[in-house]
């Protein structure tokens, strides 16, 4: 593959879409996370899944084709076998005679379409997709019946069903049910996890109800169903999930946590359970955690540049605190991260305690919080402070304890970065003086306040331009200056593509530095609204306005803007 992504930076860089030093970055990183070049370059916002398709099309003279939108046809598929089809990243679309046309991501691999040849007997009509779009289908076109969700459920023997309490009470009961590789239910569950990675959902929610078990998928932010299996099926489900995060199966009662891992593909990814008692059962929510998709580098996490250039400051800074506020899964996390990779070096100590470790990161010490054992945020920050540290990454501040440590170690030479949960950027301040801190120490404190959300991007294949009248605009708070420059409106509509006319998301970032004006303010008990327009009157951009900012440039829709962020 590192052959055709060579290819691949060359057709860039003669398109003017790549220059050499970055191509050269980019194609490092793909080799180092063990990512295909092209997605990379799509993540990186290089260029759209279209336009890389359309240019490799265009170098090998061969026409590109959407594989989201081909109906699968089990004669084709048998002309190929499914491991060579793994083999060779291709995909069988039709076949006439001895004619075999078949998706290919690398047209230019003269050596590999010789083997598919005499591997096929047959003369091959070349289509162009991408990597990507060529694993998706495959694993749903040679899927067998028996793998499924109707052929599982038709496999699941009744006699079986629903392991009772008392029996997993039992020493030596037979778990062959749950831990049987074999078994129709470890096949679900498998499945259920498997489907979800290969559709980029980030959590797995399994619901039971008084008559079913509904299982959704969260992707770009929203839900949506992805099955509904029988009530009977339930607790076998649980259990075996139980088992996987080496939890108490017994106990039913009491929330639980644990977590594992699963290798799918060439990645190894985490998985976060929690499960709730709830009236009909037991709950399960799975948080997937896959490495490969943190984006590490800084500056490729897409924030405005007025913002990027307060956060990289704050970074730059000896000592001080840098908070990252927002509600859970607004891309807190990843934000504190960049800046732990950008800040780290042989001559800096950088310590991290966090609830749980999310990602681990090398060459970087990671604590993880255990409650049960007396190692709280607190705790494990003062045991930290005597451990000679530069940094301090903080996973959150949650209480006065850990707030005032952090808030010490800040004022006596250590960088400390950390989350809260606020609305907003100038909300974070009253929030630490309700949590018991005097306002001089927050404000002599701290270096920067961020906060973050994450919009969901439009979908490049199935986008519509709209039109908008100027006093519609102005009312969703774009000002006139604004309407004096190009702006490309757009809203979604909905593709095999994508989900519900997006596909992805971005970090939306609201900076405000604490400068010497806001310092005083806070030392003298200002309103917070009045803290807020003299960050306004410095040039802080709000989350609304970013976002605005966001759908000028096409990148995603108004609606998604006035759900993500209020109005200023």
């Amino acid at each position: 593959m590192t052959q055709f992504a060579k290819k691949l930076r060359g057709i860039l860089e003669k398109a003017g879409k790549l220059d050499t030093a970055t191509g050269d970055t980019l194609l490092a990183e793909a080799q180092t996370q063990k990512r295909p070049f092209t997605e990379v370059l799509v993540k990186k916002g290089i260029a759209t899944e279209h336009e890389l398709l359309a240019l490799i099309a265009k170098a090998a003279n061969i026409p590109p084709i959407d594989l989201a939108k081909l109906a699968v046809n089990k004669e084709v598929l048998d002309s190929v076998p499914e491991a060579v089809a793994r083999e060779y990243q291709i995909y069988p679309v039709d076949k006439i005679g001895s004619i075999l046309t078949i998706a290919v991501a690398n047209p230019f691999d003269v050596v590999k379409l010789d083997d598919i040849r005499i591997v096929t007997g047959c003369t091959l009509r070349l289509v162009v997709s991408t990597a990507e779009e060529i694993e998706k289908i495959r694993g749903k076109g040679y899927q067998k019946e028996s793998e499924s969700v109707d052929g599982i459920l038709g496999s699941f023997d009744d006699a079986d069903v629903e392991l009772k309490e008392a029996d997993l009470e039992e020493e030596g009961a037979d778990l062959s049910a749950i831990s049987d590789e074999d078994s129709p239910i470890v096949k679900l569950v498998n499945k259920m996890i498997l489907d979800a990675c290969n559709t980029g959902a980030s959590d797995i929610h399994i619901e039971p109800f008084e008559k079913k078990v509904i299982v959704r998928y969260r992707k770009d932010g929203s839900m949506s169903e992805a099955m509904t299996l029988p009530k009977r099926m339930q607790n076998n489900i649980t259990s075996r999930i139980k088992i996987m995060s080496k939890l108490d199966i017994a106990e039913r009662r009491k929330p639980q946590d644990g977590k594992f891992q699963m290798k799918i593909g060439n990645k190894a990814i985490d998985f976060r359970v929690s499960i709730l008692p709830v009236v009909w059962g037991e709950k399960t929510v799975f948080r997937i955690l896959d490495s490969s998709n943190l984006a590490l580098d800084i500056k490729s996490l897409g924030f405005e540049a007025k913002c990027m250039e307060d956060y990289l400051w704050a970074c730059a800074q000896p000592y001080g605190m840098i908070l990252v506020t927002g509600p859970t899964g607004s891309g807190k996390s990843t934000t504190l991260y960049s800046a732990v990779k950008h800040i780290a070096a042989p001559d800096i100590n950088l310590v991290t305690v966090e609830d749980p470790v999310e990602y681990q990161l090398e060459g970087i010490n990671q604590v993880p919080v255990n409650v049960k054992a007396g190692l709280t945020f607190g705790a494990a920050l003062r045991s930290i402070l005597r451990q000679d540290p530069d940094v301090v990454l903080l996973g959150e501040i949650r209480d006065h304890e850990t707030l005032e440590i952090a808030v010490k170690a800040a004022l006596t030479g250590h960088q400390v970065l950390s989350t809260l949960h606020t609305n907003d950027a100038p909300s974070t301040i009253t929030r630490m003086v309700d949590m018991g801190m005097d306002p001089f120490m927050v404000a002599s404190s701290t270096l920067l306040i961020a906060a973050q959300r994450l919009g969901r991007k439009l979908c490049a294949n199935c986008k519509r331009k709209v039109e908008l009248s100027k006093d519609a605009l102005l009312r969703l708070g774009y000002l006139e200056s604004d309407l004096t420059q190009p702006m490309d409106l757009y809203e979604p509509v909905g593709c095999p593509r994508c989900n519900g006319g997006y596909k992805g998301r971005f970090a939306l970032l609201e900076t405000m530095r604490m400068t010497e004006p806001i310092k005083r303010m806070v030392v003298e008990k200002a309103h917070i609204s009045d803290v807020k327009k003299q960050a306004l009157s410095e040039g802080m951009l709000t989350l609304r306005r970013c976002g605005l900012m966001n759908a000028m440039r096409g990148k995603t829709s108004l609606q998604e803007i006035e759900a993500t962020t209020m109005a200023d």
